[in-house]
Parts: C-alpha cells; structure tokens; sequence
C-alpha cells in the first residue's frame, strides 16, 4: 500500500471510530489513542483532568514508541477493523 492509500485507509478508519456512538471498550481506546499519536506525530502530553488517565494514556504512548507514522497508521486501522468486525 503507497502512503496515499495508507492515509487514506487512515483517515477512513479514523472517521469510523469518531461516527460510531456505542462506547468502546477502555483498552481499544488506549490502543486507538497511542496509536493516533503516534501516526499523527501528535507530541503533546496527555491532558486528561483525571490522572489516572493521564497515567493510562503515557503508559499506551510508551508501549507504541517504537512505531514508525505509517507503522502506527497499519495498526489504527487494523485495530478498528477488528473492533467492527468482531466487536471485541
């Protein structure tokens, strides 16, 4: 897959997981956010009022650190396909 199809595909499952109104399972989102980060080259630090989250999210960022953008952007797509395939 080129980088435009990946960002495409990318930005496709992106939407999906945004339009989708039941709530997700609280690992799928961890897995979701850091991988977002990640593809994004989103730096920012966590900003969650509640530190548990902030601690939750910094743990999911440091376990996709070694991703690569289009790494990250294969397994964000992957992960929501999986999650609306199976619903798990």
């Amino acid at each position: 897959m080129n980088d435009e199809a990946l960002n495409n595909a990318f930005l496709k499952a992106v939407k999906s997981v945004n339009d989708h109104k039941d709530p997700f399972p609280a690992d799928l989102l961890l897995r979701l956010y850091s991988y977002y980060k990640v593809a994004t080259n989103d730096q920012d630090t966590p900003k969650s009022r509640t530190p548990l989250i902030n601690a939750f999210k910094t743990n999911a960022l440091f376990q996709a650190q070694g991703l690569s953008p289009n790494e990250a952007k294969k397994q964000y797509i992957e992960c929501a396909k999986h999650y609306f395939l199976y619903r798990k």
